[in-house]
């Protein structure tokens, strides 16, 4: 009897135990830890073309001046962010914004649809065309003109992508010359070395206008375009903080006041 009692004792308690264990209440699940949140944007360095009057250039102290990097400051200021004009190989522009070591593109730069699949753009601000300037006294009148002719345009700017649109043309053309900057090429023209300059018209007729018995700015262009400040498509913040700021600066007249101290004319997209 005793040892049948003991076995019986020990299989109640073992169910008992077992029991307990299943009803026991089960130890909460951690709560996931909360997304991180990205730091402020306290400074902005702007990469940028020193050398394309009147967007952003050097005077004669050697300072970075001009309507793009007034417009920059002034946004900035009202962003509350601190701001840093870095010069870049304008051809090598998308590489230094994604690799970061610029955090926007703002010197004349045209929105262009195969740009906006790695570049995240603010509302166009400018609008502007790509001109075709000559040398004075040029027989080339009309855009037709080129064929047969030495062309002329800076390295990785939207002149070379608005020419190559225009196949029919462009592929008449005795040869495609690239150049570092603007200037050099019309030096080229002035010098007889290049027949034709294709170049954006704010900073073209600003050229022309320091020598303008030298060059002809033809009637006809390669159509016409938008300018907008460019960012990394993952970092839409700060492009809608300079987005929503520039719209300020168009509504409140600031934009316009800046683009006639550089171009005597409102020339802002509104």
């Amino acid at each position: 009897m005793k040892k049948r009692s003991f076995v019986a004792t020990l299989a109640l308690t073992t169910l008992l135990t077992a029991c307990g264990k299943n009803d026991a209440p089960k130890p909460a699940a951690e709560a996931p830890a909360p997304a991180p949140v990205a730091a402020a944007v306290t400074k902005l360095v702007v990469g940028l073309d020193d050398n394309f009057p009147p967007m952003g250039f050097r005077d004669e102290k050697n300072e970075i001046v001009g309507f793009d990097i007034d417009m920059a400051r002034e946004a900035a200021k009202r962003a509350g962010i601190e701001v840093e004009f870095k010069p870049i190989d304008w051809n090598a522009k998308e590489a230094e914004l994604l690799g970061k070591r610029v955090d926007a593109l703002w010197n004349g730069l045209t929105i262009l649809e195969e740009r906006k699949e790695k570049i995240l753009f603010t509302d166009p601000y400018m609008v502007n065309k790509q001109i075709i300037i000559v040398k004075a006294g040029s027989p080339i009148k009309t855009k037709a003109d080129m064929a047969g002719k030495i062309v002329g345009a800076q390295e990785g700017s939207s002149a070379v992508t608005a020419m190559e649109k225009d196949k029919e043309l462009s592929s008449q053309f005795k040869e495609t010359k690239l150049f570092g900057d603007n200037i050099a090429a019309l030096m080229d023209v002035e010098a007889g070395r290049l027949d034709v300059v294709v170049v954006d018209e704010v900073v073209g007729r600003y050229l022309v206008s320091k020598k303008p018995d030298n060059y002809v700015v033809l009637a006809e262009d390669f159509g016409t375009e938008d300018y907008g400040v460019g960012f990394r498509k993952d970092d839409e913040a700060t492009r809608n903080k300079i987005n929503d700021v520039l719209s300020e600066m168009k509504k409140d007249g600031k934009a316009e006041e800046i683009a006639k101290k550089w171009f005597g004319a409102d020339v802002i997209k509104h």
